[in-house]
């Protein structure tokens, strides 16, 4: 149950212009990083002095989903250009689509994409249009299509891009912006960890589109909550389960590792009573506000959010508006960078 009383207003700041990054750091591990302790009073550091502040048997939750180039651009039968972003790919030949043109496209009608490849429209559902594609549309999009950078960041996706807009660990294709907390480990920080005791676990969310889309009314338990696939497995219930019975902690890496855990531990049930989740895969709408009860995750490392998102809101679930409101207001005195490509939070459990 959302708290009526809770208006977007609330999760609202000013942030310059400036402080948004538009490029990755040189090395992934270059961040900063605000830690926000159990006594919700915060810390700078650097993302490289993470470790220290793990302790052995802690096990971290990555999302491992791999970003599509899910953008592509065509024409109408009429001749009309489009632009279409795939949201989720249903069937080998079929997806759902946001689709910019001049007019909305009619269910029957063709588009060619990239000059190469026919699409048909089938119907729309909600925002998004269901495309039937003549060919495959993992092949389709690996040729011709773009990465869907962010609308924030001001530049085209090129080769840098390719590579940091992806976790180094990701694996199953389908989402179409990346789970971004992860973007600054690199494999010598995930084997550092490793020695140290730190376990590590994933889980899959299909992050999409839908991260960016700003809250459109002021009573936040008005808002309906995008959906994204999500699976937790068998093999990531057990790691909890192991960091569990040793007395470790449990930290999503991402908002979206948090959304999978809660929401696994909310349609499947938890084991035992215990905070752990069971194994489950399907659709989820969570929509995490201040005052939600986190079953599953302890502590949890986030990059800095848009105002008036969702994603700022589910931090908010974990230390509080004040303190939310608080720890950004200094992280921009601070002139920390902000959103995809910018610095790292951490927030530690109260125990």
């Amino acid at each position: 149950m959302i708290d009526p009383n809770l208006h977007l207003a609330d999760f609202d700041y000013e942030l310059p212009t400036e402080l948004i990054a538009q490029k990755p750091t040189a090395q992934r591990t270059q961040s900063r990083l605000l830690r926000i302790d159990a006594q919700r009073h915060w810390h700078d550091h650097h993302f490289i002095d993470l470790p220290s502040f793990l302790k052995p048997n802690d096990l971290l939750v990555f999302n491992n989903t791999k970003v599509i180039k899910a953008r592509l651009f065509g024409t109408k039968e009429s001749g009309g250009k489009i632009e279409g972003l795939v949201e989720r790919i249903l069937t080998p030949t079929q997806a759902l689509m946001h689709i910019k043109s001049s007019k909305s496209p009619k269910p029957g009608s063709k588009i060619i994409f990239a000059n190469a490849i026919e699409a048909t429209v089938l119907g729309r559902q909600d925002d998004l249009f269901g495309v039937e594609f003549a060919v495959d549309i993992l092949t389709t999009l690996d040729q011709y299509g773009s990465l869907p950078l962010p609308p924030y960041i001001q530049h085209a996706a090129d080769e840098q891009d390719s590579e940091r807009y992806q976790t180094v660990y990701a694996s199953p294709v389908g989402a179409v912006a990346a789970p971004t907390a992860g973007l600054h480990f690199d494999e010598q920080m995930l084997e550092t960890l490793k020695q140290q005791g730190i376990n590590t676990s994933f889980v899959t969310l299909h992050v999409g589109a839908g991260t960016f889309q700003p809250v459109r009314v002021d009573k936040i338990s008005d808002h309906i909550m995008h959906a994204e696939w999500y699976e937790v497995s068998e093999e990531t219930v057990a790691a909890i389960k192991h960091c569990r019975d040793l007395g470790g902690r449990v930290f999503a890496i991402g908002t979206t590792s948090v959304r999978a855990l809660e929401s696994a531990a909310i349609q499947a049930g938890t084991i035992e009573g215990k905070r752990i989740p069971k194994p489950h895969r399907g659709d989820t709408r969570l929509f995490m506000t201040p005052g939600f009860d986190i079953k599953v995750v302890d502590g949890l490392l986030t990059n800095f959010h848009l105002p008036q998102s969702t994603l700022l809101m589910l931090v908010s679930a974990f230390i509080g508006i004040d303190n939310m409101r608080a720890a950004y207001a200094y992280a921009i005195e601070q002139k920390y960078r902000f959103f995809s490509y910018g610095d790292a939070m951490l927030i530690e459990p109260t125990f």
